[in-house]
């Protein structure tokens, strides 16, 4: 690579350019072409191509940390099982193995290779969640994974363009929603077939038989650039724990970075044992995650490939929460999975000049619902509906060393909320209410995101179970640097009972469940921040006017309208106290 002149150089990396366009038209045609509201209207879903030696060479914009970065381990386990050498025209493999892809049996993952001039010169790949996948369904209940659900190995999908019926029917014949699920895998397929095309296109164009000398060129500059930055930072050993709901008794999460020369290493050592129920992590969604806190604040604007994964380098003891062997249930692992970023930035936070951004609600909230003839039906006489639905919600991120939180705003796995109308459409249910969480956010010279209240109710009064997974109910995001820590989340009925925020639950008929999702921690003293910005938030109502001079000392009225003489007095009191 050190021997390419300027203008090879420019060339490269044009056609790297268009190696990420290729796979985010992959992205999009999954996007497009998906039956499950998961895929289609909140992005949840990876995809990207890889080299004939299983190395991921680039990724679409589109997706989430903890599928791209699982996937990235996963394509090595296809080649083992089908070597390249043996694959056909029209071979498509397909597996959910929780252990080699992406973390729990509800992720599939579609491989297909690409041949051009009859080799293989590549493989696409994508993962994606679908709605269900059988056995106890999206939930944290379940005692081991053999009760999650149908478990696919490593299995070819199309045979020389021929479907494999016999899979079909098993899927089929497992899952709650047929339709849907089997829709949704062909949907996978066809997105790689879109990647083919347009790679095959690429190289026509760009006359390349191979993508040997781009693949190295992609792999050996991304692994520079971010050895380069990580030698910025002062070495040393850093450390940080945190404390997180769990299922039935508190997690801890403890990681020491370590940042040398040209690496940074993160050990997990500590961290509480595996759980009894299904929140527990398996080591490849464990790394996912792991690599994603490292690059947002090291190596964020770098491209995510195996080139520039491997300078960050973890480890988490066998038989901890984060490093699972079968047959522990791993269903909801998102839920922890999903805090190792905070759990990071806290170390990174002791290393980076201005510091990193406070912990923030982080989890996703999803709300995975349920009915049917199983549903208690006490005080109801029509008929229950049978369906599955599954919508992602998310609270507040934690405020920056420069700017507020981002509010109802999904860090880290970047999904999109799915509008309402989308799941009203396809089942029984009515959301009626969906708004942001006044003073969720934790106070602070910058105010932590906030997050939001849903409730949502049975057409017609129908109760129907809710598979909670609910987390930062019991520990709230911690702010920084005298930063308030953001509201705890909350989850009960629209009457008034407390639900506890997981496992699976019956909404009465008549009833509604209720969410209050945590708001993102503060950064910074609160009485810093500007009054006005203050006394703005008020009128807005994302700040009520007695939390306004509880946390900050701004005396205004409801509308903003700021008292500057009552202000500066009760902030210098406040500092004088």
């Amino acid at each position: 690579m050190s021997n390419l002149s300027a203008l090879e150089r420019i060339h490269m990396q044009v056609m790297w350019n268009r190696l990420i366009s290729v796979v985010e038209e992959q992205a999009q045609t999954l996007v497009r072409t998906a039956f499950s509201t998961s895929v289609r209207e909140a992005g949840d879903l990876a995809a990207a191509v890889f080299d004939r030696q299983g190395r991921m060479l680039a990724q679409a914009v589109t997706g989430t940390p903890g599928h791209i970065n699982a996937m990235a381990e996963a394509i090595v386990h296809f080649i083992a099982k089908y070597p390249v050498e043996r694959m056909e025209p029209g071979d498509v493999y397909i597996t959910n193995d929780p252990w080699l892809t992406s973390g729990h049996l509800h992720d599939v993952t579609v491989v297909t290779p690409t041949f051009h001039h009859g080799r293989v010169v590549a493989l696409f790949a994508n993962t994606c969640h679908v709605v269900d996948i059988g056995g106890r369904g999206f939930g944290p209940d379940a005692r081991q994974v053999f009760e999650e659900g149908l478990n696919i190995p490593i299995l070819p999908l199309f045979r020389r363009g021929e479907p494999n019926e016999t899979l079909m029917e098993i899927v089929r014949t497992n899952v709650r929603e047929p339709r849907q699920v089997v829709g949704d895998i062909f949907s996978f397929a066809a997105s790689n077939d879109i990647g083919s095309r347009r790679l095959i296109a690429m190289m026509e164009e760009f006359d390349l038989d191979d993508l040997d000398a781009l693949g190295e060129f992609i792999i050996e500059s991304s692994r520079l650039a971010t050895i380069e930055r990580i030698a910025r930072l002062p070495n040393g050993d850093y450390r940080n724990a945190l404390t997180m709901d769990g299922y039935d008794a508190p997690v801890t999460l403890a990681a020491t970075l370590s940042v040398r020369d040209d690496t940074i290493h993160v050990d997990y050592t500590g961290t509480s044992p595996a759980s009894s129920h299904g929140i527990n992590v398996v080591l490849n969604y464990t790394k996912a995650y792991t690599c994603f806190g490292v690059k947002c604040v090291v190596a964020p604007d770098i491209p995510n490939n195996y080139g520039s994964l491997l300078p960050i380098t973890f480890s988490a003891p066998e038989g901890c929460i984060l490093n699972v062997q079968r047959p522990f249930a791993v269903a909801a692992r998102h839920i922890i999975g999903h805090l190792l970023p905070d759990t990071i930035l806290g170390c990174l936070h002791q290393v980076v000049e201005g510091g990193c951004q406070a912990e923030g609600s982080a989890s996703l909230w999803n709300v995975q619902l349920r009915g049917g003839p199983s549903v208690a039906r006490e005080g109801f006489d029509g008929p229950i509906p049978e369906f599955e639905m599954l919508q992602f919600n998310s609270g507040g991120t934690g405020a920056r060393p420069s700017k507020d939180g981002l509010s109802a705003t999904a860090f880290p796995s970047g999904v999109r909320g799915m509008p309402v109308e989308a799941n009203e459409a396809i089942t029984p249910v009515v959301f009626w209410r969906k708004e942001l969480r006044a003073d969720s956010g934790g106070a602070g010279r910058q105010r932590g995101g906030l997050g939001q209240v849903i409730e949502i109710g049975g057409a017609s009064g129908a109760p129907f179970d809710v598979l909670a997974m609910f987390e930062r109910v019991y520990n709230a995001p911690k702010g920084r640097e005298r930063g308030h820590d953001g509201a705890a989340g909350r989850v009960m009925l629209g009457s008034g009972k407390t639900l506890r925020p997981k496992g699976q639950q019956t909404i009465p008929s008549h009833d509604r469940l209720r969410l209050e999702m945590a708001g993102g921690g503060g950064f910074g003293d609160p009485l810093d921040r500007a009054a006005k910005r203050v006394a703005d938030d008020v009128a807005n109502g994302l700040v009520s006017v007695e939390h306004a001079r509880d946390d900050y000392g701004v005396v205004c009225d409801a509308l903003g309208n700021l008292d500057v003489a009552a202000t500066d007095a009760e902030r210098a009191h406040r500092r004088g106290a």
